[in-house]
């Protein structure tokens, strides 16, 4: 059988919740839960009321750049390195992350440790609920104490993050007839469209020219991603050419991070995420915004 060592070197970006179990208490666990401000819910209370035995809670809410108004952005390098270094992790750990959901909020966790170089990270597929379906260990309360560590950032991986001036410029030249990056698009497609309203107040909905449309929950199917097949598959069918440049958007840059990893896992490496998605976008002046399918 396998060491609990081997079995971490064997992990891929994407770990069943058998393969996670027979690994404790080798890797590092994060709860990297996160919701919609409307559906009240308070993901650090549900990580105290039930979670997965020796996890650390990630607050995608709190561990950002908390000198811009825009929602989660990333925090700077010393402040994810002090954050993480709290949790006791270091930058030679391998770090598994999860949300309540299943596939959902951990895929930003995920990304944000591949944008500060930490490439020893996976996401648990089917999250808590799956933990919970092979009996995985749980805990309650307050979390014991951890002995925190340096943490040192390999480095800081700016090709795989997009800001808006990048965006902006893509759109312009989509526009104009010129070659640019494939933009997909995770939010929902009435959102997409401009049938349904932004959450947001005061943003107007629609999408960037030449977008396209492939909604997070198409990835994901009864909390878990599709298999690679499966992905391939459904790229495939949307025109989504893996070789060439990809940035994924979408509210504020936590279901674009899905797409992300969907993408990442059939191969796909000119690969970034606009960190700021539609919640900067659109509430800028200049933005080029398109209604209709």
């Amino acid at each position: 059988m396998a060491s609990p060592a081997q079995q971490i070197r064997s992990f891929g970006s994407l770990v069943s919740s058998k393969e996670l179990k027979s690994a404790l208490p080798s890797v590092k666990i994060l709860d990297g839960s996160w919701h919609m401000p409307n559906t009240n819910r308070d993901p650090y209370q549900e990580f105290l009321d039930k979670r997965i035995a020796g996890s650390q809670f990630f607050g995608i809410d709190t561990i950002k750049d908390t000198s811009s108004d825009l929602p989660h952005m990333l925090p700077s390098p010393d402040k994810f390195a002090d954050a993480v270094g709290k949790m006791g992790i270091s930058q030679d750990d391998h770090v598994v992350v999860y949300d309540t959901a299943g596939v959902f909020s951990a895929c930003r966790v995920y990304w944000t440790f591949k944008a500060f170089g930490h490439e020893s990270v996976s996401v648990l597929n089917g999250g808590l609920p799956s933990w919970e379906r092979v009996d995985g260990p749980l805990e309650t309360g307050t979390p014991d104490s951890v002995e925190p560590k340096v943490y040192k950032v390999p480095c800081v991986n700016k090709d795989i993050v997009r800001d808006y001036q990048a965006v902006l410029s893509n759109a312009r030249n989509i526009r104009d007839g010129k070659e640019g990056a494939q933009v997909l698009d995770a939010r929902p497609y009435a959102r997409f469209t401009g049938e349904a309203p932004e959450p947001r107040v005061g943003l107007s909905s629609g999408h960037m020219p030449g977008s396209i449309s492939i909604a997070f929950n198409e990835v994901v199917e009864s909390g878990e991603m599709l298999n690679d097949d499966k992905l391939r598959i459904l790229f495939e069918s949307k025109g989504i050419d893996i070789d060439k440049e990809i940035i994924a958007s979408c509210g504020s840059g936590i279901t674009a991070s899905i797409l992300y990893l969907a993408l990442e896992r059939i191969g796909a490496r000119k690969l970034a995420v606009y960190d700021g998605s539609w919640t900067e976008y659109a509430a800028k002046d200049d933005s080029l915004i398109i209604k209709g399918k």
